[in-house]
């Protein structure tokens, strides 16, 4: 049950008994019992920032009977975030980070027959206000919108350029009491190589051995044990191979637990500034995506959905993804999905944008969390790497922290010293970078796209999107350009009458600083921004797709020198205009069939004067590249080698140029910009046939059309369609197969606003 226990709470909700869910927190309980209205829609977010500056209190009554067991603990997976936990009365602790993991020894408290448990959370939004008032002028920059850095708390929870600001407390995962003999298991962790052997290093409260099996291998001991599993097949990433798992059992005379392992090995090779991703000594071509928690109640997501967010990612040809330091190590799900599936995961330690002080008791906390993320997630294989934050040494360097914090702490001992040495001691085989970005020559500026890792932000704040072909990055960790969610997640949430471009609707789904006026900026060097809303809409989630999807055929036809590119980002946590190639619905925006195509396997790029094509898949490949212009078309040879690349020349000619090929994913390349050489109204023919789950929709072309999308959102909010951002040369046909649930009027298929391309912009 949920009481508030202090605070700004409305007449009608103070003392109220509201009953709550556990996994979940006060946003939700309250929604679910109908006395708040939905902070996603509408401007209901901030009609709700009482909620995060009241106390609140969950309490249980249970009745518990002596079971024979000698120890009883509380086992709380995640309290959110600053509370008071008591059973009986009697105090059992006091907890201060949303990161980890808490146990209470509950001897002498527990009661044979009625108990009561009694969790007591403090407003996080009141305690970080109130430590910056003792702080002190100046703050710690940057703060965005609240000093998030002064608590242990998901950063994107107090608001972010894409994330509401909807301050949470709450019981966000399991909690349990435990009753156990002997020795438990608290911790195992274990690093399986590539030449098949293992160190499983187990902690045990208690004394006592423990035993060690995996694939029928077994091997006893204190401590750790080293196996040699002979017959294990190794872990490889998507695309590179398969993804074998193996159980390991650990066993104790009192206990037992279950992992799954797979055998591989993780490097990376920095040499000559490189950032290079090795899996069991083959290098990687990294094509990922930023991920952030998919909900802004992440207690909301289960199994099902974190798999249909790995699918997006898989489905657009990924092969990693990055966790994101301002938000929170996820839930066991997600590593078990990437684990199957061969996703590799890039791990952040919490911190992100920001200066953390590394005085007590932060510091304490932050150790404590580190220890519990490695033991949690050090035998997942798919993890390969972790890195110490998100942007602060940049940040430190190019804002002038050291002026501003005037000799206070920014956590630098925390990027440098402690977390390497966590990860050193607890998860040996596995590489650390302290930041992203990162240049591994301490006398080179830490976001220098020549060494190692940077981020390319200056496109979207700044720059014409044509910018990305200025820089050559050795690998970029982060860079991406907004558009708005797709129309049924849109229409959704905002309700503006009517809807335009500064509707207060909208305006409170743009997060970002300028975000309007951004879009539009990027917008006009390329399309026309319509004549209407409907037209804006569409014009910019297409820019956001040209940008992106320039930007990563740029990064890739520099291949080897480029290891890869991490694009922001994958999911929205709501319905929101952002950087997202999935929106809060889940719906597949156009950036994300951009993704599909230029994260390919096989890929053949235009690059200036050239032909970049790419082979980045395990089979060689002889191949035949058409070169496509009005004026005629000429066959160009390719021999590519497994994990090659191969540069020539591009014939040439005038007009748009287009490459086709029945082995690789093509090109178009323009006249000139759409805006300048004012692409003529689409001339196509359709047919529409119904289908088992819908309808396919062919389109053929009487003359060039550039990015044809097919939109069935607009029909049907849950329908789908399989592909998008096709452009097609005169004479050319696409089919589109469209999912729907029942019958729908098949004529809405083939025109606007459902079926569009660039070229009605100019129509």
């Amino acid at each position: 049950m949920l009481r508030s226990a202090g605070g700004p709470v409305p007449s009608s909700i103070a003392g109220r008994a509201i009953p709550a869910s556990v996994p979940g927190v006060v946003h939700t309980d309250l929604l679910t019992a109908g006395l708040i209205p939905d902070p996603y829609l509408g401007m209901n977010e901030h009609e709700l920032t009482w909620i995060g500056r009241s106390r609140w209190r969950y309490s249980l009554d249970f009745d518990w009977h002596d079971d024979g067991m000698r120890r009883h603990d509380l086992a709380c997976d995640g309290l959110d975030t600053s509370a008071v936990v008591r059973l009986n009365g009697v105090e059992l602790g006091r907890v201060a980070n949303q990161h980890r993991r808490y146990r209470f020894d509950l001897a002498d408290v527990l009661v044979s027959g009625a108990n009561r448990l009694e969790i007591e959370f403090d407003s996080a939004l009141e305690i970080v206000e109130e430590e910056a008032r003792r702080v002190g002028d100046p703050p710690r920059p940057p703060v965005f919108p609240h000093p998030f850095s002064l608590l242990r708390k998901s950063a994107c929870n107090f608001g972010w350029d894409w994330g509401l600001d909807v301050v949470t407390a709450g019981i966000w995962r399991p909690i349990a009491i435990e009753s156990w003999n002997g020795t438990r298991i608290s911790a195992v962790r274990a690093s399986a190589r590539a030449d098949r052997t293992a160190t499983v290093t187990v902690d045990l409260e208690g004394d006592g051995d423990f035993t060690a099996t995996i694939a029928g291998v077994s091997a006893t001991g204190r401590g750790s044990v080293e196996l040699a599993v002979s017959s294990a097949e190794l872990w490889w990433p998507r695309s590179h191979g398969a993804q074998p798992l193996y159980d390991l059992v650990v066993e104790t005379d009192d206990d037992r637990v279950v992992q799954r392992v797979g055998f591989r090995t993780v490097e990376i090779d920095s040499a000559g500034g490189a950032f290079g991703v090795l899996v069991n000594g083959e290098p990687v071509f990294v094509r990922g995506a930023n991920w952030i928690p998919d909900d802004a109640f992440p207690s909301r997501v289960g199994r099902a959905r974190i798999a249909a967010r790995v699918t997006d990612a898989i489905e657009a040809n990924m092969n990693l993804l990055r966790v994101w330091g301002g938000g929170t190590f996820e839930h066991d799900d997600f590593y078990d999905e990437c684990d199957e599936r061969g996703v590799l995961v890039w791990q952040d330690f919490l911190f992100a944008c920001s200066a953390y002080p590394e005085e007590e008791p932060l510091y304490s906390e932050v150790a404590a969390e580190a220890r519990d993320a490695v033991d949690r997630l050090a035998s997942h294989p798919s993890i390969a790497l972790w890195n110490g934050a998100n942007e602060n040494i940049w940040q430190h360097v190019d804002l002038d922290w050291d002026t501003q914090l005037d000799g206070r702490t920014w956590g630098e001992r925390y990027y440098l010293e402690l977390l390497p040495s966590i990860v050193a001691a607890l998860d040996t085989d596995r590489p650390y970078v302290p930041n992203s970005p990162f240049s591994w020559n301490s006398e080179n500026h830490p976001n220098d796209p020549s060494d190692g890792l940077c981020h390319l932000w200056d496109v979207w704040n700044d720059l014409d999107y044509t910018a990305y072909a200025d820089h050559s990055p050795r690998f970029v960790s982060e860079f991406g350009f907004q558009g708005p969610p797709a129309w049924s997640t849109l229409t959704r949430a905002v309700h503006d009458e009517p809807l335009r471009l500064d509707g207060p609707q909208l305006l409170s789904h743009q997060k970002a600083d300028d975000g309007q006026a951004k879009l539009a900026r990027g917008l006009a060097p390329h399309l026309p921004p319509g004549r209407d809303f409907v037209d804006w809409h569409w014009a910019t989630q297409l820019n956001q797709a040209r940008a992106v999807r320039f930007g990563i055929r740029h990064f890739r036809s520099l291949a080897p020198y480029n290891q890869g590119s991490i694009v922001w980002q994958l999911n929205d946590c709501w319905p929101v205009v952002s950087w997202a190639a999935v929106d809060g619905d889940g719906v597949r925006k156009p950036l994300w069939f951009a993704l599909q195509e230029v994260y390919a396997d096989r890929i053949a790029i235009i690059s200036g004067d050239e032909i970049v094509a790419i082979n980045d898949s395990a089979e060689p490949l002889d191949t035949t590249i058409e070169v496509v212009r009005a004026t005629g078309r000429e066959s160009v040879t390719v021999s590519l080698g497994a994990r090659s690349v191969r540069r020539m020349p591009l014939p040439s000619g005038s007009g748009w140029v287009a490459l086709r090929s029945d082995e690789l994913e093509g090109d178009l390349r323009l006249a000139g910009e759409p805006v300048d050489i004012d692409l003529s109204a689409p001339r196509m023919t359709t047919h529409v046939d119904r289908t088992a789950n819908g309808y396919r929709v062919t389109v053929t072309a009487a003359e060039l059309i550039v990015d044809l999308c097919l939109f069935p959102d607009r029909i049907q909010s849950t329908a789908t369609v399989d592909r998008s951002m096709v452009s097609l040369i005169p004479g050319e046909s696409a089919t589109f197969e469209v999912a729907v649930q029942g019958d729908i009027d098949p004529t809405l298929l083939t025109a606007a606003p459902v079926l569009r391309s660039a070229n009605d912009l100019f129509g």
